[in-house]
């Protein structure tokens, strides 16, 4: 993207401080557990526990792998189910 085109959203999740870094850093995984454990609560809330589980286990694997396909894979598969229902 060309820099002078960047939202400000863009930036400020670009920005990292050169003093303190490491407080940053810890700020920021703070922020990505919380929001991972509200997704997990929320796939929870929504799906059968065996499903969720399976997502859940997906969630973590994604991270864990750098590769978030196979869990969109499941939750795209949950959704044609569901319309193939209606």
């Amino acid at each position: 993207m060309d820099k002078q085109f960047r939202s400000i959203i863009d930036e400020l999740n670009a920005y990292v401080p050169n003093k303190n870094k490491d407080v940053f850093i810890e700020g920021r995984a703070l922020q990505v557990i919380a929001s991972a454990r509200n997704l997990i609560k929320l796939v929870e809330e929504s799906f059968p526990a065996d499903v969720a589980e399976d997502l859940t286990k997906r969630l973590l694997s994604a991270i864990k792998n750098d590769d978030q396909e196979k869990f969109c894979r499941k939750v795209r598969q949950i959704r044609e189910s569901k319309n193939e229902r209606k």
